[in-house]
């Protein structure tokens, strides 16, 4: 702990009265990171919040390995020419790039990116590496950090402009298998960030205008925070041919004839997910975690630092460390027994173990859970069961309360006062729109600059359309959601 920052008064500002400031607490007081690094968006990322992103990252790893994805490190930096070679990708990210002009003292022929993605680096190797229709699927990732010059607003964990990822890159002989591994991606995203990280979210396919830059069509998760915002969480991307034919991706195909290859790319930013893990599952008291992803799973905390219970203390430890050796012994003097319990319920460590001499004397525990916040009483011989037990409850509750955050915030809006009104009950607005291409965007521009919000896209199974465009009075042909968007 550093500094000013051990408060002990814990978390002051209530959830769903003043959201922001809350956030800002729970960052600053559970030291999940430090925004006074002297640059502006990049973040110093604590021990706390690294602990619980190193196992986000390993079950995104070990989902895409099982699926046949293989890992690669990719340079840093991108030359300006592969950016200048597909013209819908350098136009959108341009704007973007953190550009290195210079080595030591010396100019640099020419520039370099830093990457703001890498789809002109892989693409580059791709046409190298790939030569016959025996080389496809050809399915890759690298866990990696990228650089993007955002001049909005920076906001831990949710905005900056160095962020931390997954980006998968994968070339296919046909237009289908492409498809089909989109929505493999789609099922990675249930799989790991419902299943796993206990988050509830929406796929919608982005409209035209939102598009990822150079991709045919672009697939992304919106998660819904209990304010009513939405944070887009991964998003998975048709690539335009045009990206193939600029960087020469192409292959022999059985009938002998050179074709190019169809690509697609993933991109699970951790960083970002960890946001919405803690914004979702936190509440009034400070962090929750599902145990899977905790930072550690349990504490034990000896009322004093008498040598019985310190003894005791690591006698616990060393059983628990059967089942998990994810386990901390809180022999902090400086603090009251109370004091203690109220920061390890701000950090959100699942189980905590309060040790008197008593439960000593008595062969009983008194623990408390962080995900029901109820102190319970056990035998300490049914210590490993109980464990076992809070392990797999512990993520299924968090789930399950989660989930709930969707219930009854879709609403159907059929005038733009009743868009509004929607937003403003903190939901989403399902409505019917003019279109998800050409004359759709203007809609859009309207729909952001009059309510402040976003077409966020349409379902991937699409529904059926009746009546006008809610903005332009047109026949509506899409069914949309609408929604405020960090």
């Amino acid at each position: 702990m550093v500094g000013d920052e051990r408060d002990n008064k814990g978390i002051v500002a209530r959830k769903n009265e003043n959201f922001s400031e809350w956030f800002t607490e729970v960052v600053q007081k559970a030291e999940l990171a430090d925004i006074r690094y002297n640059l502006k968006g990049f973040l110093v990322f604590r021990p706390w919040s690294v602990y619980s992103m190193e196992k986000m990252y390993s079950f995104f790893e070990k989902s895409l390995q099982k699926k046949g994805h293989e890992p690669h490190f990719f340079p840093t930096l991108i030359p300006e020419e592969n950016f200048e070679k597909e013209a819908g990708h350098v136009k959108g990210f341009t704007p973007e790039v953190f550009w290195v002009t210079h080595g030591g003292d010396k100019k640099l022929p020419e520039k370099l990116a830093l990457r703001p993605t890498s789809e002109t680096a892989f693409y580059q190797m791709f046409s190298l590496w790939l030569r016959s229709y025996k080389d496809l699927p050809f399915k890759s990732y690298q866990r990696a950090q990228v650089f993007r010059y955002d001049t909005k607003a920076t906001r831990p964990f949710l905005r900056s402009r160095e962020f931390h990822w997954i980006e998968t890159h994968c070339a296919f002989a046909n237009e289908e298998d492409a498809l089909n591994q989109v929505k493999e991606d789609m099922k990675t995203s249930e799989e790991v960030l419902h299943g796993i990280f206990c988050l509830p979210f929406m796929m919608f396919e982005r409209p035209s205008w939102d598009k990822f830059p150079g991709a045919s069509r672009t697939f992304a998760a919106d998660v819904l925070n209990p304010d009513g915002k939405v944070i887009q969480q991964p998003s998975t991307h048709m690539i335009s041919p045009d990206f193939s034919k600029a960087f020469d991706v192409k292959f022999k195909d059985k009938d002998e004839k050179e074709k190019y290859a169809f690509m697609t790319c993933y991109g699970p930013a951790i960083s970002r997910i960890f946001a919405s893990v803690v914004i979702v599952h936190g509440d009034d008291k400070g962090l929750r975690f599902p145990w899977e992803i905790a930072p550690k799973h349990i504490v034990i905390v000896p009322i004093s630092n008498d040598s019985e219970l310190v003894k005791k203390a690591e006698e616990l430890k060393k059983k628990i460390s059967v089942f998990t050796d994810e386990v901390v012994i809180d022999l902090d003097d400086r603090k009251s027994p109370g004091e203690k319990f109220n920061y390890w319920e701000m950090k959100g460590i699942p189980v905590r173990i309060d040790l008197g001499k008593k439960e000593v004397k008595d062969k009983k525990l008194s623990v408390f859970r962080r995900d029901l916040n109820k102190k319970e009483v056990i035998l300490e011989k049914d210590l490993m069961n109980y464990l076992r037990k809070v392990s797999v409850e512990s993520g299924e509750n968090l789930k399950r309360e989660a989930d709930k955050l969707f219930k009854g915030r879709i609403r159907d809006a059929d005038t733009i006062a009743k868009v509004k009104w929607v937003l403003s009950e903190g939901g989403i607005a399902r409505c019917g729109f003019c279109s998800v291409d050409g004359d759709g965007e203007k809609c859009a521009v309207k729909v952001e600059k009059e309510i402040g919000a976003e077409v966020r896209g349409t379902l991937l199974e699409k529904e059926n359309v009746s009546g006008k465009c809610v903005f332009c009075g047109k026949n509506a042909k899409e069914v949309v959601y609408i929604a405020k968007a960090y």
